[in-house]
């Protein structure tokens, strides 16, 4: 049983962390588009970020920043341009965004990180965004979580937020986060733009191996569209303001703090599932009986992501055969006769042969799912196993609406 709490404060609920969102003019729509994350003393630093060979300047400029220095003090994320596909101009106005936050905060550039998100192909706004860091750091609070999470969406239709404690040598340990995401999200690092602070004294190596796991636990098991994104970054940042005990190897102390961590990370995942573009209710498929716990997340992230699963749910119709196609070519090899499907409690295929179920209340609750309060009761379950092996993982994901295409076709018109 965890044993940590749910707190308010988002990243601002670890100690030592201020964070601001505001408006400044990156967005046509005028909303809130510029965030900013600081620690009060330097922190260790920890990012995973997108695989793909098409990548924003943002992602390089962290990949190389983290390479040579596993510490930070603020990242600075804008919202509307995303500044990938954009030559060596849009490096330099990485640089030039990261030096001039520095300046105003009065730290060393090495010690700024700077995130991207909105339309690839376009640069960012530099008079815009230069002009705005002034009032985003005077605008800087405890009570900042909120106002940044929002001023990093972009098709979102909510923020998304977390913060845990626990209790590590009678002291408040804590691990916040915020993340962005609804499309253009499938796991190939992490997915989407996600920003996680943390209280404990890590080391480098153990907090960005932690940070690793997590994500392949969490980030790299949703999928709403099958597309990965250029600029995913997953940044987190520890800073030791608890003055709890350090944790410098493996052990209990490090393996309770890496479960909180993935729980936070677990946690924004889902929320970014739920929030896919047109989505009406929220996937979690399961799978065990596989070789190892990497094979069950692979069959799992296989039906989450399949289309013609996520259109089945989206029409109420309970069609396992998509299910156990999916989980047939997800590349774990298994027998057919073990293959196992359960949608929500119908079990609806058994060592392989089918089973005979109340298809209407089958479809009654997809529908049910479908009319639940958001992130609270509307989630479809799929359960699969395709052995005995003690391999098991879950992955998210959503169903496949009208609207997801109506969203995308008028995502730059």
């Amino acid at each position: 049983m965890a044993d940590w709490r749910v707190i308010e404060g988002g990243v601002t609920a670890p100690k030592g962390f201020r964070a601001a969102g505001i408006a400044a003019g990156l967005k046509p729509s005028g909303a809130p588009d510029l965030a900013l994350i600081v620690s009060d003393t330097a922190a260790i630093a920890a990012g995973v970020f997108t695989t793909s060979q098409v990548r924003a300047a943002c992602v390089d400029y962290c990949q190389q920043h983290l390479e040579a220095r596993a510490a930070a003090q603020a990242i600075l994320v804008n919202a509307g341009q995303a500044n990938a596909c954009t030559g060596p101009q849009g490096w330099q106005d990485a640089v030039t965004s990261a030096e001039t936050l520095a300046q105003t905060l009065g730290i060393a550039v090495e010690s700024v990180l700077v995130a991207s998100t909105g339309v690839i192909g376009q640069p960012l706004n530099m008079a815009a965004l230069t002009a705005g860091i002034p009032p985003l750091v005077a605008a800087l609070s405890g009570t900042g979580s909120d106002a940044a999470a929002q001023a990093i969406v972009t098709t979102d239709l909510v923020p998304k937020s977390i913060a845990l404690e626990l209790e590590m040598d009678d002291r408040p340990v804590r691990v916040g986060g915020i993340a962005k995401g609804s499309g253009m999200i499938h796991p190939n690092m992490a997915t989407l733009l996600a920003f996680v602070t943390c209280d404990a004294t890590v080391s480098p190596p153990l907090w960005q191996a932690m940070l690793r796991r997590a994500a392949d636990r969490s980030f790299n098991q949703i999928t709403v569209d099958g597309d990965t994104s250029t600029n995913d970054s997953l940044l987190a940042l520890a800073n030791g303001q608890s003055r709890a005990v350090a944790i410098t190897e493996p052990g209990p102390a490090a393996d309770r703090l890496e479960a909180m961590l993935t729980a936070v990370c677990a946690h924004l995942a889902k929320a970014i599932a739920r929030d896919g573009e047109g989505a009406t209710c929220l996937l979690e498929v399961t799978a065990t009986g596989a070789p190892d716990d990497a094979a069950a997340r692979l069959v799992a992230r296989t039906i989450a992501g399949s289309a013609l699963t996520k259109a089945a749910i989206f029409g109420r119709d309970p069609n396992w055969g998509r299910i156990a196609a999916a989980a047939g070519r997800a590349g774990v090899p298994f027998e057919l006769k073990n293959l196992r499907v359960q949608l929500g409690n119908f079990v609806l295929m058994e060592q392989g042969q089918p089973l005979p179920f109340d298809r209407a209340a089958a479809s009654a609750y997809l529908k049910q799912a479908s009319a639940g309060e958001y992130l609270k009761t509307d989630t479809v379950t799929i359960h699969v196993a395709i052995g005995s092996g003690p391999g098991q993982g879950t992955a998210w994901g959503c169903d496949l609406s009208y609207d997801y295409v109506r969203i995308n076709a008028e995502y730059t018109t």
